[in-house]
């Protein structure tokens, strides 16, 4: 007989130069005045850098980064959709 699955916690931790990107689904305007599109017209996409593998210099986990729509692979992870990039896959960090 088979007992019920107990939930197991699990953490997402990239290694090398990996980091774990959670997607901002809304349009969103910085206080600088860029506005960050939503759109599927656009290339860039936009998120918040939730995990930092330990060679991906010069990020940090809470960073707002712009990457391209195509780069690193699309996981879904406890519930939410995150990008798994590779650090020189970003273009630009911004801050509002």
């Amino acid at each position: 007989m088979l007992e019920d699955p107990r939930p197991i916690p699990l953490t997402l931790e990239p290694l090398d130069d990996f980091l774990i990107v959670e997607m901002t689904d809304e349009e969103s305007e910085t206080r600088a005045g860029l506005i960050l599109p939503a759109s599927t017209e656009t290339e860039c996409a936009a998120g918040i850098v939730t995990a930092v593998g330990p060679d991906a210099e010069g990020i940090a986990p809470g960073d707002k980064v712009l990457f391209l729509k195509e780069a690193g692979y699309a996981v879904r992870f406890a519930g939410h959709a995150v990008k798994v990039l590779r650090r020189h896959e970003l273009i630009a960090r911004f801050h509002d």
